[in-house]
């Protein structure tokens, strides 16, 4: 009987030894996975901001891309957004007109920064835009969103659209720590015009939340070839604000 306590006795050191490795080891290999990486600011004016920031989508972007400034402005250009209308609305009042969603003077703001945030960034990562500016009326205006390279696609994602909501102390809906129930956007779909060089529209966005997410994947390259470009983002615009 004593010996069998013996051995017991002996064998518990043993299997707090065994255990205490593996959780050493279970801590160094969490410490040796790669870390997430910090997002990069690229350009930032008032609430108008360009960032590199992790893609949680794909690992596959073709980046650092190179794209100019006026090639992206051109690209911008041909992206149309139109409110959304269930059938008993179009039947009242028809389908919404289709409006550019990137004015001139915020393609002057974002072109250059976009580029230059393209250029920076890695296969695991994409590019983030925001653009606010108070309207006539007081209220906050924003268009949002994303983009990428994914050769021979180029992807622009949109979650706001020329949005106009209540301002606040910070208006981004990402950032935003505030307790209160985040305000519903307008619902829009997106299109690309030249249609022809539009490989895929989607639609997507959080269970339960009220972000939308539309993604255009544009054969760029061959958009690029036939569209009229839109000079003048290339000399210098970078640190810059648009002229009216």
């Amino acid at each position: 009987m004593n010996g069998i306590r013996n051995a017991a006795n002996q064998a518990r050191p043993w299997s707090v030894r065994i255990l205490v490795m593996l959780i050493g080891l279970t801590l160094a290999a969490g410490c040796a996975s790669k870390p997430v990486s910090a997002s990069k600011l690229v350009y930032q004016s008032g609430l108008n901001l360009v960032r590199v920031e992790q893609d949680p989508d794909s690992t596959v972007n073709t980046h650092p891309a190179a794209l100019s400034a006026t090639e992206i402005g051109t690209l911008l250009r041909g992206v149309r957004a139109w409110e959304r209308r269930n059938v008993i609305h179009r039947l009242f009042a028809g389908q919404a007109d289709k409006t550019r969603a990137f004015r001139d003077e915020e393609i002057a703001i974002l072109a250059p920064a976009l580029a230059k945030a393209l250029a920076q960034a890695s296969p695991s990562e994409r590019v983030y835009y925001h653009l606010s500016h108070a309207t006539e009326h007081g209220e906050e205006e924003t268009t949002t969103g994303w983009l990428s390279v994914r050769d021979p696609l180029l992807l622009v994602s949109l979650s706001e659209v020329h949005d106009r909501h209540s301002p606040g102390p910070d208006i981004s809906k990402y950032d935003r720590q505030m307790p209160n129930v985040p305000e519903i956007s307008a619902e829009f779909d997106v299109t690309f015009e030249p249609e022809e060089y539009l490989a895929k529209v989607s639609s997507a966005g959080r269970l339960f939340a009220p972000d939308q997410r539309e993604e255009l994947q544009i054969r760029y390259r061959d958009a690029l070839a036939s569209m009229p470009t839109q000079p003048g983002l290339d000399r210098g615009r970078e640190n810059s604000p648009p002229q009216p």
